[in-house]
């Protein structure tokens, strides 16, 4: 009598450690998770803050109501109501010195008023004798206050080529000296000055 004979049951597979590794690599990828960022990486942040300290000291030191005022270096009065530039290269003259942008210390020392208002600043410091215009070192500062200016100018996207210069001259400042920093400042490039005054009641 032939009958259906249960059948035994087959023994497992055992796997090999070929496809045990396959399997335990599938699962790794399977579960990884993206490494997540637990840090704060602030050296970008610290560029960008000493960018943006660097231009607030530029301009407040620049603004012209910081200018300082005292018995060497006091300012004329006008009635004029247009706001006061704060764009521009500062060239300050006292009653003894001349100063240029940021740099405490003088460009050259003046002469007595009355030398001033005969021949302007002493020969030795001209081009081609006293009755030259052009002043050397005011020059020589000139250029390189322009060259940071640029610089300044390219970086706040303004035009680099029309540097201006704000001339902060005392009351007293004779016409002569004065036309020889003019003078000096157009044979520098400077292609706009503003005269620094304080306002005043119209007379």
């Amino acid at each position: 009598m032939t009958g259906d004979r249960p059948s035994s049951p087959q023994p497992a597979r055992k796997a090999s450690i070929v496809r045990y590794k396959a399997a335990l690599r599938k699962s790794v990828r399977r579960n990884a998770k993206e490494p997540e960022i637990d840090f704060l990486n602030i050296t970008a942040m610290l560029d960008l803050m000493t960018i943006i300290l660097v231009f607030m000291l530029k301009s407040v030191g620049s603004s012209s109501a910081s200018i300082p005022q005292s018995k060497d270096l006091t300012l004329p009065v006008s009635f004029m109501s247009t706001d006061p530039a704060q764009e521009g290269v500062v060239v300050m003259i006292s009653k003894s010195q001349i100063l240029v942008g940021d740099n405490s210390t003088p460009v050259l020392m003046l002469p007595s008023r009355e030398q001033l208002s005969q021949s302007g600043v002493d020969a030795k410091y001209k081009k081609s004798g006293p009755n030259d215009l052009y002043i050397v070192p005011l020059a020589n500062a000139l250029t390189h206050a322009r060259d940071m200016d640029k610089q300044i100018r390219i970086a706040k996207k303004l035009d680099p080529s029309s540097s201006e210069a704000i001339i902060v001259a005392d009351a007293t400042t004779p016409y002569r000296l004065l036309i020889e920093v003019l003078f000096t400042l157009g044979q520098s490039e400077y292609g706009k000055y503003h005269m620094m005054v304080m306002s005043g009641k119209k007379r």
